[in-house]
């Protein structure tokens, strides 16, 4: 009975010792986040390194009391890599509980639909929360749309991200193209695509003008699409001045003006109703399509239509003083 009196007395000696522990905690150290601050747990970290690294931003006052507690008070779940926010007067267990259930910051970078790859690759390398080269992606590979990211996160794996998103989309889309498009392969529907997306910012004419262009290349017609006189000029980039007629007359493997079919490759990366559009044209006669003043354009079946609907087009342009 003595023996087991003082097992007794030897487990309540260590309960009320562990007891003082985490009553006299906020005595060891405590939390000092005074405004809402993103914390970055690196990948691999241990606790340990995450407890230093807080106690030298200065978001605990002991890295070693942020380690007792978590030993004493935490869940046994690993601290995740990642950007985190830490609110303003967090307590030390809510940090704790962050690094391990909670979520990761995403921030967003947005491709927009026409955005040529010499441009996206721009924009990565412009974003500071992202680390690593890359190379500008090859034209038409990726899918304009809005990402998410991690701080910290290498460029790669956005791009890799934006890519895999183009050929999910188009694996889903290909095979409920309408019959008889005017493109057998998926590299010329991103193409033909790419022709559409810079001809026009109007969605409502999208399909329209797939369907003026897919006329065309079932006549075997020089197509005449101006933004591929400009992609071997600026690589898709705006030109900022009028084409020139030597690069009208300019003979390479994408100018329209001077070569039937297609280019040998997209000149952007076109948005999914432009793909949409070329996998589903509209059914129309139209050959021929000028500027309306407004955004939009005027469509032809005939030459003959087109030169009028060319002069009027002048005639408004001279009213506005631009001839």
């Amino acid at each position: 009975m003595k023996r087991l009196g003082c097992i007794v007395a030897g487990i309540l000696v260590a309960l009320a010792l562990l007891a003082a522990s985490v009553a006299g905690f906020g005595l060891l150290g405590s939390a000092t986040v005074e405004e809402d601050t993103p914390f970055v747990v690196p990948s691999g970290a241990s606790l340990t390194t995450v407890a230093q690294k807080l106690e030298k931003e200065g978001h605990v006052s002991s890295a070693d009391a942020f380690l007792l507690r978590a030993k004493i008070l935490g869940g046994s779940a690993p601290v995740q890599a990642g950007e985190f926010l830490l609110p303003a007067g967090v307590s030390q267990g809510r940090i704790l509980e962050t690094f391990q259930n909670g979520d990761v910051i995403r921030r967003f970078i947005t491709i927009p639909e026409g955005m040529p790859s010499i441009m996206v690759h721009e924009r990565l390398m412009a974003e500071p929360l992202l680390i690593g080269e890359i190379p500008v992606p090859v034209e038409g590979s990726l899918l304009p749309d809005t990402y998410d990211f991690e701080r910290g996160e290498s460029r790669l794996e956005v791009l890799a991200r934006m890519q895999a998103a183009m050929q999910n989309y188009l694996a889903e889309a290909w095979p409920k193209r309408k019959p008889g498009i005017a493109v057998d392969n998926i590299k010329d529907a991103v193409i033909l695509a790419s022709i559409v997306e810079k001809e026009t910012g109007v969605a409502s004419e999208r399909r329209m003008v797939a369907g003026l262009y897919s006329n065309r290349v079932r006549r075997d017609m020089l197509l005449q699409a101006d933004p591929t006189i400009i992609y071997p000029i600026t690589r898709g980039k705006p030109l900022g001045r009028r084409i020139r007629q030597s690069e009208i007359a300019a003979v390479n493997d994408y100018n329209t003006y001077t070569m039937t079919g297609l280019p040998k490759g997209p000149i952007t990366n076109p948005g999914r109703e432009s793909i949409a559009a070329v996998l589903d044209p509209e059914s129309t006669d139209a050959l021929f399509m000028v500027a309306d003043g407004e955004g939009g354009h005027v469509f032809a079946d005939t030459l003959e239509e087109h030169n009028a609907n060319v002069e009027k087009w002048y005639a408004l342009r001279r009213k506005r003083g631009e001839m």
